[in-house]
């Protein structure tokens, strides 16, 4: 897949305001919730994801709540504590290097529950076609062999990866909204310890871990999108920091849009492929990653068992590219449309979510963003080409002033929204629309 090129951090506060800040719309149907229809159990069990983080970049050197993350390790061992969505018995874990500028060695892997922080529960090794090593090419991603570990949805897990050599760019995922651990340089191999000695580091980004799959007869849908997928609850006026208040609180509405299908038995696997501040066209070259339409084929498509996508992306574009226009965006959407059809997958554009007084993506910094946003909206309601429409705008927006989000379901940024408005905006969803996706 072609990257698209970075530039050296900016250093500047406004600038990584305008990064992190930049959130998208959900998705959500106007109409309310729908009585969901029989379960659809796919007749062959297959490698299915539970958890996917897409891959943000390998430069940025702190975490959406300015806490430090760590741009080369050498010697050392990351613990990344992550929530799978599908339970099971048999997993394989899913390591990145897409953002190396050089070959990375993880010398060895394993996954354990986790207890509290960062001790577990006892440590299953992983390994790469037989070995307990492997070597991954810069550009690259690995997937494990199987491992026998059992444990439900929602069992936080803590997948530990230790970097004999100096790995001086790490690929991660920049705004986990959770809590994960890592050791001081020159700690050495602390994979098989289940106690937290030693991790004297946290980072609330992911490092190196962007994917856990699971055997199952479920099927995934995965949610593409900026910051308002990722789950980036704004803690000031300019978003960032972070509200460091919701990390490890599993409020993202891809996880709340999870609790909802598995509460009417419907297996289905909501994957987040939600990154801070991505815009659908172009990208600022940090955190933000590469445009939706340069990752959608890895980030959607590629994802194992994954056969609908939610896509809710291009607020952004309007707020951090001047000179976007609502055509393009239309033009963008249609690519992704026949992208996902092609490849035998069912697609659904969401609306933008109002913004109009925010700083960033406000019409205070881009006039144009409002206006050009119910353009866009309007033709996503209208379109015949997507598998349908979810209207995370009507579900959001304040009736009273519906350039704006209601006060209750938004983040102090006036842009992102509360883990109110985050549930708000999973129980709108109509689980119906998910369940015509098709077995893999």
């Amino acid at each position: 897949m072609r990257l698209t090129a970075r530039r050296p951090l900016s250093g500047t506060l406004a600038a990584v305001c305008v990064l992190a800040a930049s959130g998208l719309a959900p998705l959500s149907a106007a109409a309310a919730p729908q009585q969901s229809s029989a379960a659809v159990l796919c007749p062959a069990p297959g490698w299915v994801a539970g958890w996917a983080a897409s891959p943000t970049d390998a430069t940025v050197g702190f975490d959406a709540s300015l806490g430090a993350v760590p741009t080369a390790l050498t010697d050392q061992t990351v613990r990344m504590v992550i929530t799978p969505h599908l339970g099971g018995s048999s997993v394989r874990v899913r390591l990145s290097n897409r953002f190396g500028t050089r070959p990375a060695t993880f010398g060895r892997v394993t996954i354990a529950p986790q207890t509290q922080g960062a001790a577990t529960g006892t440590q299953v090794p992983l390994t790469f076609r037989g070995g307990a090593s492997v070597t991954v090419p810069a550009g690259q991603d690995v997937v494990s062999d199987p491992a026998a570990l059992g444990f439900t949805a929602f069992t936080p897990l803590a997948v530990s990866v230790f970097l004999p050599r100096s790995t001086q760019t790490v690929t991660k995922h920049w705004n986990a909204n959770a809590t994960s651990y890592f050791s001081g340089r020159g700690s050495g191999d602390l994979t098989a310890r289940t106690t937290a000695d030693g991790f004297t580091d946290k980072t609330l980004s992911w490092l190196l871990v962007t994917g856990l799959d699971v055997q199952s007869d479920a099927r995934a849908v995965v949610a593409f999108g900026d910051s308002i997928t990722d789950g980036f609850v704004g803690g000031s006026q300019l978003s960032i920091p972070a509200d460091a208040s919701v990390a490890d609180k599993n409020g993202r509405y891809p996880d709340l849009l999870q609790r909802r299908l598995d509460a009417a038995g419907l297996p289905i696997s909501v994957v987040n492929a939600g990154i801070g501040s991505n815009q659908l066209l172009g990208s600022l070259g940090l955190m933000d990653g590469p445009s939706g339409l340069t990752r959608f084929q890895k980030d959607a498509l590629e994802i194992p068992g994954a056969t609908g996508v939610l896509v809710l992306e291009g607020i952004n574009d309007l707020g951090l590219h001047p000179g976007v226009t609502p055509a393009q965006i239309q033009d963008g959407y249609t690519r992704l449309i026949a992208e996902a059809h092609t490849a035998g997958n069912k697609i659904w554009l969401a609306t933008l979510t109002p913004a109009a007084n925010s700083i960033i993506d406000g019409t205070a910094t881009a006039p144009d963003s409002e206006r050009y946003r119910q353009q866009i909206n309007t033709w996503i309601r209208t379109q015949t080409l997507a598998d349908g429409v979810v209207d995370f705008d009507a579900a959001v927006r304040d009736p009273a002033i519906p350039s704006q989000l209601l006060p209750a379901y938004a983040s102090p940024d006036n842009l992102h929204p509360s883990l109110t408005g985050y549930k708000k905006m999973a129980d709108t969803v109509p689980l119906d629309l998910l369940n015509t996706a098709p077995c893999p």
